[in-house]
């Protein structure tokens, strides 16, 4: 009687409570805390300078131009989504000029942002592909990937990736669990700005793994959601994934337009895959209208109207452009503001890893004791492993940073 009255008798009352999401926790933790001196760096969204949300000045223009065109209506989408995003997007990752598009190898589904492209990439693979079902991704990763491509029924393995040592790229560790991966295995790759670490292989570093892949017939599934935010060019921070691409092999592509168009609560996405003929890439259509189907039925609108009016215009594509590379350039920015704080201060150890990493986040080096000290006693919040949101950061902001960071270092040494 006693047990019934505290879970009213109900059929769900074995199940047990599981804790917060820890990025999430964070994040109700920061709300939570009244101190004027917060400060949130660790959810990887973009900010201004003050840390307020950021909305893109073309985003703000198309969205007014979308509410005024009377033809425009809010019916259900076909299940592969708007069919322009979906051309649009597969130009904007694989070049306006690239020979897989004109010769129709490419199948491009409008997804639920870079996680939903990937859930329903994963749930492909398990279902159509008979050569392996182990994924391999960098360790670290993305807090989210394991999680995707284990709810598909997909295992998880890791390569090396980041040197501790260096705060850089374990190339050769990379290399060499590559090899030694069995034939036929999926290896997510990130295309570029590598999240959580800001290391990046360079271009003659992506040939080298591309021949290795392709050598011992590994499935490269690209997930690309900071193209633009590595050199300010959306072009450039696309050539790791064109290059495998060229050489008219097949891999799996995820495009998410959260940061690179600030559309994140709007859910934006796609899908490519790249196969080796166009009535292959026909066949595989069909069958992510199967996956897509049961799990939502077809994508939301709105968020990829924008998207498609800005990449289809070439107006609107070069004022997007131009404000990606301002974003880049803030970035970029803080990263040497933090770094010369830092020397400027005086704080024990090396931080040129600060400046050399790219994109939206750095592997700090600050170890989970650190880090707790600095949300205790500064009011700091980032996650545990240290990983610093760059554009949480503002010249405003760096000097209390570098407190927090210094009082951290001086009183716990690092590991």
């Amino acid at each position: 009687m006693e047990m019934e009255s505290r879970d009213g008798g109900s059929v769900f009352a074995h199940i047990p409570k599981v804790p917060e999401v820890p990025l999430y926790a964070l994040q109700v933790a920061y709300g939570k805390d009244p101190s004027p001196l917060k400060l949130n760096l660790g959810f990887g969204v973009y900010r201004t300078e003050d840390g307020k949300p950021f909305l893109l000045n073309v985003v703000r223009r198309v969205e007014r131009l979308l509410v005024n065109d009377m033809s425009n209506f809010k019916e259900y989408l076909p299940i592969t989504g708007i069919a322009e995003f979906n051309r649009w997007s597969a130009r904007l990752i694989l070049g306006a000029d690239s020979p897989a598009i004109k010769e129709n190898r490419v199948t491009t589904v409008q997804c639920l942002s870079g996680s939903g492209s990937l859930r329903i990439g994963a749930e492909f693979l398990a279902k159509h592909y008979p050569q392996h079902h182990t994924v391999y991704m960098s360790q670290p990763t993305y807090g989210n990937h394991p999680n995707l491509f284990s709810a598909a029924g997909l295992a998880i393995k890791t390569y090396r990736y980041y040197d501790p040592g260096t705060c850089g790229l374990d190339f050769q560790g990379m290399l060499e669990d590559l090899q030694s991966a069995p034939s036929g295995a999926i290896v997510l790759l990130q295309a570029c700005a590598h999240n959580p670490t800001g290391v990046d292989p360079t271009i003659p570093q992506w040939e080298q793994i591309r021949q290795l892949m392709r050598s011992k017939g590994l499935l490269p599934f690209f997930d690309s959601a900071y193209q633009g935010f590595v050199s300010g060019n959306l072009d450039e921070d696309a050539k790791s994934i064109r290059l495998f691409v060229a050489d008219g092999g097949e891999c799996l592509i995820a495009q998410s337009y959260s940061k690179i168009m600030g559309l994140y609560g709007e859910r934006v996405g796609a899908l490519s895959i790249v196969c080796k003929t166009a009535e292959v890439a026909s066949h595989v259509e069909s069958q992510l209208k199967l996956v897509i189907r049961p799990m939502y039925s077809n994508p939301p609108i709105h968020g990829a109207a924008i998207a498609a009016a800005i990449l289809k215009d070439r107006d609107l594509y070069n004022e997007w452009s131009i404000e990606v590379k301002a974003m880049n350039d803030r970035l970029i920015s803080m990263r040497q503001r933090l770094f010369n704080a830092l020397c400027d201060k005086g704080t024990p150890g090396d931080w040129s890893h600060i400046t050399k990493h790219v994109g939206m986040f750095t592997f700090s080096g600050l170890n989970p004791e650190q880090v707790a000290f600095m949300t205790k006693e500064y009011h700091i919040y980032m996650p545990s492993d240290g990983r610093i949101n760059m554009a949480g950061l503002g010249p405003k902001t760096v000097p209390h940073l570098v407190d927090a960071i210094h009082a951290a270092v001086t009183t716990l040494c690092l590991n």
